[in-house]
């Protein structure tokens, strides 16, 4: 591959996440607004079913090739990770504003690139190691551990940001030989299955509007795991890790203009603590291979 057809891919791959995060942006603003309606299972429920009615309907005419995958345990276990990302996650923005709820996320790309030396053989240095420090010392920020303001429900989006950074590692394992389409089939298969069997005891009536709601968390939940599953196909997931800050911006948009929460001074310094340890590691080391 000659350099400027590796500089395509890459732009390629970042152009690509920076979809994913804005449409996963969009999916958490319409799932935040739906759970007052009918809570949190039902939205879990509409996230994972919605995305297989549509993937189903799309691969249809070739559904026998697409459900064939060479690695049946990756795809279950990434199916698995995603499933319990999304319910924490889910779950933290029927408590906490958008805006601290995807600030904590924001930790999946240092855990994301902790995790890619620990299991794809990608390198630890020094400076990954301090950006994983300083990130966790953000996420304290906007926490605050002993303070007022401190809740449990603020630990759940770091542990939707460590399955999801699992389950992000396996897509990027799975990527290069996997059809996007299958990757996508079980991303949603153990999610639509185990919500699909508890949704009936938590079943709330159904508005109008909250089907309008629900039919947009399907369709940008499904172009986001379309975005993401094909980036980590054609980027390594150390060089996209920093893109992913972007979904903190657009979060943040949609909780002052939607829910008009705005973040306080404590939640912006520890997310720029947390943005600014994984740019200066990406930097860093871009700098050192150049």
């Amino acid at each position: 591959m000659t350099d400027v057809e590796a500089g395509q891919l890459r732009t390629r791959a970042i152009l690509l996440i920076l979809a994913a995060m804005f449409c996963f942006s969009v999916m958490d603003a319409s799932v935040k607004a739906l759970i007052p309606r009918i809570g949190v299972l039902p939205s879990l429920w509409t996230r994972y079913a919605g995305q297989m009615a549509l993937v189903i309907l799309l691969i249809l005419p070739r559904i026998h090739l697409v459900v064939r995958t060479r690695y049946p345990g990756f795809q279950i276990l990434r199916s698995c990770l995603l499933m319990c990302a999304t319910a924490a996650f889910f779950t933290a923005l029927g408590l906490i504003p958008l805006t601290d709820a995807a600030a904590l996320m924001a930790t999946n790309p240092v855990l994301l690139t902790l995790g890619a030396a620990l299991f794809l053989g990608e390198s630890l240095g020094i400076r990954r190691i301090t950006g994983i420090v300083v990130a966790l010392i953000g996420a304290m920020i906007i926490i605050r551990p002993g303070s007022a303001v401190f809740s449990l429900a603020a630990l759940l989006p770091l542990a939707a940001a460590a399955c999801y950074a699992g389950y992000s590692l396996l897509t990027r394992r799975v990527g290069a030989n996997e059809d996007p389409w299958t990757s996508l089939f079980y991303t949603a298969l153990v999610g639509t299955v185990v919500f699909t069997i508890l949704v009936p005891f938590a079943w709330q009536p159904l508005a109008a509007v909250s089907l309008m709601i629900m039919a947009g968390i399907a369709v940008f939940g499904m172009l986001g795991q379309m975005f993401l599953i094909r980036a980590f196909s054609a980027g390594e997931a150390a060089m996209l890790a920093p893109y992913a800050y972007a979904g903190i911006i657009f979060a943040s948009g949609w909780s002052m203009l939607l829910f008009d929460e705005w973040p306080d001074l404590w939640t912006v310094v520890g997310t720029l603590v947390i943005i600014g340890s994984g740019l200066y590691v990406w930097h860093r080391e871009t700098r050192t291979r150049s």
